[in-house]
């Protein structure tokens, strides 16, 4: 088996790797990855390189093995102290393994891997650095118990919701990037994305969306939080009528971290989803540590884990 570096293809290669690998037999490719150790993100008392891009053949343990400790010897050479994955160069672009399917299929825009690749990362000495969940709500009317409080307080403050205007979608971008800015500093393994990234990755999903499920809350002319929710599009793709709705992205100014904004934009979700004859909602990809898991805990169950590992190089 050889491993040879390779210059990445898009859409890889618009991440921007440091190094890119495959791993062959012939010419035959059993496994591939990226490194990333000039700009990874930020983790105090390391200096860390990050691997993304992973793909194994089915049955190729080896490959994988052999490709993962190749990517670690390489960041040890770029002076790393710590290598986490799968991660595709940070935190905005897909990242962590699917760890416990759960009994449901996937749900849109959702990383899919195969279970196997977990064992290809612990033979290769990866232990869990982080873990994420996400949650699902098979009662849409259902209400956290302090919702209807908090709803009522923000009001008096003044603070509104609203639903996006999808004829100033880039406009309504533009906003929703300056409290991404502010609201995601304090995220694990957080990497600053510039605005032309953000409004291109949330641009690829313009098509689908629904204008609704995406609430805007504002106060005095400043953006305090959004909600940003899709329609569960792979259902159509299955055959099935698309009855689950995927909330994507809850976000909230760091001032109003215990204000309760977020659950109310949740509750409104849940009963505009319920009103146009959704039955379900997948709060998706969450840290375990995150507010938004504490959030859903009070109207959702666990309906899939996830792991982002890391080791020694």
């Amino acid at each position: 088996m050889d491993i040879t570096e390779l210059t990445p293809e898009p859409p890889q290669a618009a991440h921007r790797p440091d190094a890119h690998w495959a791993a062959r037999e012939g010419d035959r490719v059993l496994a591939r990855c990226s490194l990333w150790w000039r700009e990874p993100p930020s983790l105090q008392g390391e200096k860390l390189a990050v691997i993304g891009h992973f793909h194994a053949e089915p049955g190729a343990a080896s490959a994988a093995r052999a490709i993962l400790e190749h990517a670690c010897r390489a960041a040890g050479a770029q002076g790393a102290t710590l290598v986490a994955g799968p991660m595709d160069g940070n935190t905005w672009r897909s990242y962590r393994l699917v760890s416990d399917a759960g009994r449901d299929p996937p749900f849109f825009l959702e990383p899919w891997t195969p279970l196997e690749w977990n064992d290809h990362w612990r033979a290769a000495g990866f232990a869990p650095l982080a873990t994420y969940h996400s949650s699902l709500n098979q009662d849409l009317e259902r209400v956290d118990p302090r919702v209807p409080q908090a709803a009522a307080r923000l009001e008096r403050e003044g603070v509104r919701l609203r639903e996006l205007d999808p004829v100033r979608f880039v406009a309504e971008l533009e906003r929703l990037y300056e409290l991404s800015a502010a609201s995601f500093t304090r995220n694990y393994l957080y990497t600053p994305l510039g605005r032309e990234e953000f409004i291109d990755q949330y641009r690829l999903v313009e098509p689908y969306v629904d204008p609704r499920f995406v609430l805007i809350a504002e106060q005095g002319g400043r953006v305090e939080g959004f909600l940003f929710a899709l329609p569960d599009l792979l259902q159509k793709q299955r055959g099935v009528p698309v009855d689950t709705l995927v909330m994507k992205t809850i976000a909230v100014h760091p001032d109003r971290q215990a204000g309760g904004l977020g659950a109310w934009m949740t509750a409104e979700c849940h009963a505009r989803a319920a009103k146009a004859g959704y039955r379900r909602a997948v709060h998706a990809l969450m840290h375990d540590a995150n507010k938004s898991g504490r959030i859903s805990r009070h109207t959702a169950g666990i309906l899939r884990r996830y792991t982002l590992y890391s080791r020694r190089p």
